[in-house]
């Protein structure tokens, strides 16, 4: 069998060997902000409120090895599984040739941000594998049984669980499903599949936050995304019946507020939602107004949100990497970065963050660079990266399959590339570009395009006449 696929074989090999020297390089794993709230959470078990607990259930679950090098193993075996599908899905499916399937898959297997962020303690590696599965899963069957739909709403709910943006790939399922005329049986079942766990994990956080919800943070992060352009002026805030919303209005004018939103929801403390007090932020209450606040400054001033949404969605094209948000969170995505070499004593639930995670190590947690393994990892980042503008020609290639299959509504192409564009265009919409939040459509994207140029055939040379 690895003879016949022996081209893929050796790029899953190499991909593999990359991975193994990242962890020579830098163990046990690397940290990023987020990191320390999952560790919190596998400690010590509870509805975040700020993002879901699948990936903190995932450290939960791998808790008595008290490793976080094991940890970091898993998620690479996660990344090598998403390039895996797209080989298997692309060969047995779609009939491309070994070759071509391989090349579909290189973006995961070789990327050297793909591979760094599976070094890190956070959720994409998880939430990538999860949503590359979906789309497997459903275009690996042509006709789907009500058993496939169960199994396919099990993984969305999982994939909601890791990051709440997975919650609207159910509806955009669901809208091609009904497309493909799949039959009420599959739909119903991956609608209740997805759904219990779900609903089970919003009452959950109720009995525990008061809200029947997946998190208290949306309202507040989609304020974070009208930071830099609200004005209340334009708004017409009446101080006296909507103080709770006047009291979010950011006194700097628009146009000194600087270049990124998240400082007004991470690091700036003089600016509104800081003044409410520490650990106040993520309040029903103060999510509920700062959504309501996030919403007038959208219906006000709809061109200032387009523009903000278009420059972060097309942002994710560009060839080169500038510096964004801030020095320190670019910083996280890079090999070498001395912010992961001593981790931070902050103030966690029922504990300090760096304790927290010595506790689940049982020993030492911070990243130790370990030479020459880190060295030859840190000379591959510079060196072997996906460019945004790739990016951008792989979803202009699954455009032209779409458009090219109208007559099929896009055919097979359609979910993948929805789902690509989706999650590039969903945190530009709620939320801000971060680099993180690219590598998740990278495997779809490649699908859609692998799919779309299937049957391409370049034009032969024809032989020069004798002469």
């Amino acid at each position: 069998m690895l003879v016949r696929h022996r081209v893929f074989a050796v790029a899953l090999g190499l991909g593999a060997l990359l991975r193994v020297v990242t962890m020579l390089g830098f163990g046990p794993a690397m940290w990023f902000n987020d990191s320390y709230d999952y560790v919190s959470v596998a400690l010590h078990p509870r509805p975040h409120p700020i993002r879901p607990d699948g990936y903190g259930f995932w450290l939960l679950l791998l808790k008595p090895v008290h490793s976080f090098a094991f940890v970091v193993f898993t998620q690479h075996l996660m990344g090598l599984g998403s390039g895996l599908l797209i080989y298997a899905l692309l060969t047995k499916k779609f009939g491309l040739p070994r070759w071509g399937a391989t090349l579909a898959a290189v973006p995961v297997l070789f990327d050297a941000y793909q591979i760094q962020l599976e070094q890190l303690i956070m959720s994409d590696a998880m939430f990538t594998l999860l949503v590359t599965a979906v789309v497997t899963l459903v275009l690996w069957h042509r006709k789907m049984s009500w058993h496939v739909g169960a199994a396919v709403g099990a993984l969305l709910a999982l994939t909601a669980l890791t990051r709440s943006i997975g919650l609207p790939i159910l509806a955009l399922v669901v809208v091609y499903l009904l497309v493909k005329r799949a039959g009420w049986k599959p739909i119903t079942a991956m609608i209740a599949a997805c759904a219990l766990p779900v609903l089970a994990y919003m009452g959950w956080f109720k009995a525990v936050n008061g809200q029947f919800a997946m998190t208290n943070s949306d309202g507040v992060i989609l304020y974070m995304r009208t930071a830099l352009f609200a004005d209340c002026h334009k708004m017409k805030l009446d101080k006296r019946e909507e103080l709770e919303l006047a009291l979010l209005c950011i006194n700097t004018p628009p146009a000194e507020r600087g270049r990124t939103a998240q400082a007004y929801l991470w690091w700036d403390d003089q600016n509104q939602l800081h003044v409410f007090g520490s650990g106040m932020k993520f309040t029903p209450e103060i999510n509920a107004n700062a959504s309501a606040f996030a919403k007038k400054a959208i219906l006000a001033q709809p061109g200032a949100y387009l523009a903000a949404v278009g420059k972060d969605f097309f942002r994710a094209f560009g060839w080169g990497r500038p510096l964004f948000p801030d020095a320190k969170t670019y910083l996280q995505y890079q090999f070498g970065n001395y912010y992961t070499q001593k981790l931070p004593a902050w103030s966690s639930y029922k504990g300090m963050t760096d304790k927290d995670a010595e506790r689940y190590e049982n020993g030492p947690a911070a990243t130790h660079e370990v030479k020459p393994w880190s060295d030859i990892m840190i000379g591959y980042q510079k060196a072997v990266r996906l460019p945004g503008t790739v990016l951008g020609l792989l979803l202009l290639a699954g455009l032209y399959g779409v458009a090219a299959r109208w007559r099929r509504l896009g055919g097979p192409v359609l979910l993948p590339w929805l789902a690509a564009v989706g999650l590039i265009l969903a945190p530009a919409a709620t939320a801000e570009f971060d680099y993180r939040y690219l590598l998740p459509a990278v495997p779809v994207a490649c699908l859609a395009a692998a799919i779309s140029l299937r049957h391409l055939r370049l034009p032969r040379r024809r032989p020069r006449p004798a002469s």
